[in-house]
């Protein structure tokens, strides 16, 4: 399955719409490891369970932790990140890392150029985890990018036992509209191919067996 991506000859959907499913999707990251606090707490206010005061307070610092992992990464991934225009590579691998130390794939990260615009910091936070997403019972996760004559080229390998791309992540890089599928998992990809395109740049996606791999080519500058 491959196809390299272009503006969808069908209605787009609305910018309001693809605000709501993207406040859905940061929703979803963001509330288990919140819950999850919360109920540390609450089994430290609790008289009967203080011979689990250990595990509760265990809880919360994970918790507590995978949730400003999520949130730095999102801020970055997602959002406006204050004013910056330009990313130190280094400090995307460290936001990527902190996303995948909750995951089960592992990253391996090869990145040579050390500041990259916006669009491209984006879409590598983006296609990292797209990829780790494609690996449900852990592998590789392997995040490249070189420059070449003013153009940042992207590739991101996804290899692993089950390695899948999901048909609405496929039809969000195509920029088609939401189909049958998970809106979650189709709105970061249409969002991704959203700014590529601003951007002027190109996207593409590939699955082959206990693989998938997905590549980007946005301007340096």
């Amino acid at each position: 399955m491959s196809d390299e991506t272009s503006p969808a000859e069908t209605v787009a959907p609305r910018t309001a719409e693809v605000a709501a499913y993207l406040a859905a999707r940061m929703c979803h990251d963001f509330i288990s490891p919140a819950s999850a606090i919360v109920s540390g707490l609450d089994l430290l206010d609790d008289p009967s369970a203080q011979d689990m005061r250990e595990e509760a307070m265990g809880l919360i610092a994970s918790s507590a932790r995978k949730l400003a992992d999520h949130l730095a990464f999102t801020r970055v991934a997602f959002g406006a990140s204050a004013t910056a225009d330009t990313f130190d590579t280094r400090e995307l691998a460290k936001l990527a890392d902190g996303l995948f130390k909750h995951m089960r794939a592992e990253m391996d990260w090869q990145v040579t150029p050390e500041g990259v615009n916006k669009p491209t910091a984006r879409t590598l936070l983006n296609l990292a985890q797209l990829a780790g997403a494609a690996l449900p019972t852990g592998g590789t996760a392997r995040i490249q990018a070189v420059e070449e004559n003013g153009v940042v080229v992207v590739a991101v390998e996804a290899t692993g036992p089950r390695a899948r791309l999901r048909p609405e992540v496929l039809a969000g890089l195509k920029g088609e509209p939401m189909g049958e599928g998970l809106h979650g998992h189709w709105v970061q990809a249409y969002y991704v191919n959203l700014f590529v395109n601003d951007a002027g740049g190109r996207i593409f996606a590939e699955a082959t067996e206990e693989k998938v791999t997905f590549a980007a080519s946005l301007p340096a500058g």
